[in-house]
This record gives C-alpha cells, structure tokens and sequence, in this order.
C-alpha cells in the first residue's frame, strides 16, 4: 500500500484561514459508509444524523500556546514549537533555527523568558526554562519590553510563561500569524486538560447550543484526552506506508468514561468518534471489543485493513493528501469511497483542513 494511493488535488484557495463563524456555520458533508452515496448538509443539521442513544466521544485536551519566537545567547534567531510538557520547568520541543542549538546555549524568548537546551531525543530538543518571578500586582514586562512590573514574586511555571508570551500554534497550511481571536478559535468549548499542540479539530464546530440540542435529543457523551503533538503534521518520508513510524502522542480513558462506552456497545448503541484523536484513543485502549481504562502512550498507525472495535460512526475535517489522517479515515469509510467523497467536496468548494469543514461517515 503506498502514499501516493491517498492523493488527491486541492486548490490551495480551498485551505480555510478562519474558522467558519459561528462555529456550528460550517458545511458538512455525510458520506454512506456502505453505499459510498454523499450528501451536502450543514453542521447545523448534525442532529439529523444522530439518534437517541448514540454516544458521542469527544476530546477534551487544551491546547497551549506553543510557539515561541526568540534568538540564540549566540545572536540567530530561533522559533521553538513545544512538542510536550515535561514537568512544571521542562519541555521536549522543536527548534528551528539556522544552526541546531548546542547543550547548554540559552534561549533567548521574545516577552521575558529565557529557556537552556539540556539536550536531545531525536528530533526534539528538552528545553528547561529559567524560572523566574511572576508578580502577584503588576505584569511583567509585556511582549516587546513595555511595562515594569512591581509587587511580590512568586514562581513562574512553563504554562504561566506560555499564557504570557507563547502564540496560537496554527498549522503551517495556515498562511497567517495568529490573532487575538486564535485562542479561543483554535480551542474546543469542552476543552479541559492542558497539553496539546494541535487542536482536535473535529470538535471546533461544536457550541454550547449545539451540545444542548444532541443532549436534549437522548445523545449521551463521554470523554478522552490525547493530547496532540506537532508530529500529527509531519508528512510521511516513505512511499510503503507500511514502514511508516507514527510519533507516540499521551492517551488518558478514565474508568467512568470506558464503563459508558462499553454499555453502549454491549446495547447496540453507536460510539460516534469526534474526530481521529479520538478514533486513535479508543482503539488503543480496546482489547477483545472491549475498552479498558488507559494512560499512557499511543503510537497506533490505522490505514485501510484495519478492523475497528468501538467506534461505529466518525465525525471528522478533511485531511491533507498523502496523510495518516487520510488513510485512517480510509481504513474506516473504504479508501474508494473516502477519496470520491474528497472529490466532490472539492467540486462542491468545502472548505479544508483545520478550520474548515466536517464530513461525517458512517
């Protein structure tokens, strides 16, 4: 099986830079799993393909403002992508910069921050920040040096100084800088435990009034945490794509949320993904048809001939060509079907990627 089965053309004027506005305004495309037939709707219709007793699985990671801008204590300047918490002072990160950064060189972090690189694992650089004082009164200096700050100093953790001076880690298909709005666009309404890079994006044309509706329709909901990495936008290097590695991402399914799912299956509900997060949390924690509790690391890889053992019905974006976010929904709708359904979206101008339009396959 090889990459180039999973292409498709796209006009780049199809890649959404904004998110649709309000969130549930975005179109949605329902493909027949069994048929392969498409239909046009919009999100707002979502209730009309769901039923009483279907299971919605959402999940709640927060994602951080990841991104951060500075120089080297050596002059070059540097963007860093935080990749994943380590513990309050550290991090595992990539640095882009015109020459790799040595153990031991400070950065240098635009706001008031500076970071000391401890060492490397693989691509990624551990990165552990200088801890220095938060006021309790007054800010600290703001991005580009104004202000001075006064008043009693407390410890400033990694997520305090990424509240402070990090920015929306938009996708690199999105040709802008982010903005003000990005923090709470690029975020899900439901979104709980801090830790992702990435948005679920699947999940961001969800509202309060939209949960309200499925709710009051008889659709129950459960909850898992992955937190997306960076590496979830990292193109395959092979052609097979059976000698693929997937990068390993933190998976957390509490014993609450896996004893609902199981008495959905065990009744013949359907368990509705909320994006391939969610697809790739639940089957790594299934065994025998059955979903266990979970936490720990996820590096599952699903393309077409895998056989799914919770999830009965994916609500899910439309994924670059050539990705493993393609292929997983392949393996799920038929490669055939799925890549039909992209070509009429594409026909039908949806719009793609992160804040673009959804598809729903069941």
């Amino acid at each position: 099986m090889r990459k180039s089965d999973f292409n498709y053309s796209l006009p780049p004027e199809l890649v959404a830079q904004y998110p649709a506005s309000p969130r549930s305004a975005s179109r949605l495309l329902h493909l027949d799993g069994a048929s392969g037939a498409c239909r046009d709707m919009k999100f707002a219709d979502l209730p009309a393909l769901l039923r009483a007793g279907d299971l919605l699985v959402f999940n709640d990671t927060c994602v951080i403002p990841a991104r951060l801008l500075g120089y080297k204590d050596s002059g070059g300047r540097i963007e860093v992508l935080i990749e994943r918490l380590l513990d309050v002072h550290r991090v595992l990160a990539q640095v882009r910069s015109s020459k790799p950064p040595r153990p031991g060189q400070k950065l240098i972090l635009d706001g008031g921050a500076t970071a000391v690189v401890q060492g490397r694992e693989g691509e990624f650089y551990v990165l552990e920040f200088e801890i220095g004082v938060k006021l309790k009164e007054s800010p600290l200096p703001l991005k580009g040096g104004e202000g001075e700050g006064k008043g009693e100093g407390v410890d400033e953790s990694v997520t305090e100084i990424l509240d402070r001076i990090g920015h929306v880690p938009l996708p690199p298909y999105i040709a802008r800088a982010d903005e003000g709005a990005d923090r709470e666009r690029y975020q899900t309404v439901y979104a709980r435990h801090r830790g992702a890079v990435a948005a679920p994006t699947a999940g961001l044309h969800f509202d309060e009034a939209m949960l309200g509706r499925l709710k009051e329709m008889g659709v129950d909901s459960a909850f898992v945490t992955l937190h997306v990495g960076a590496g979830t936008f990292q193109p395959l290097r092979v052609e097979d794509i059976r000698e693929h590695r997937m990068h390993a991402e933190y998976v957390r399914v509490l014993p609450g949320d896996s004893d609902k799912i199981n008495s959905a299956k065990k009744e013949g509900r359907r368990v509705v993904a909320v994006g391939t997060t969610v697809v790739r949390a639940l089957e790594t924690a299934a065994r025998d048809g059955r979903l266990d509790p979970f936490e720990g690391e996820t590096d599952i890889f699903i393309y077409p001939g895998y056989r799914f053992q919770i999830v009965d019905a994916l609500l899910t974006n439309f994924h670059l060509p050539g990705s493993t976010l393609l292929m997983l929904v392949c393996a799920f709708g038929g490669t055939e079907n799925v890549l039909n359904a992209y070509r009429h979206a594409v026909e039908g101008r949806y719009r793609f990627y992160s804040y673009g339009d959804a598809m729903f396959v069941d």
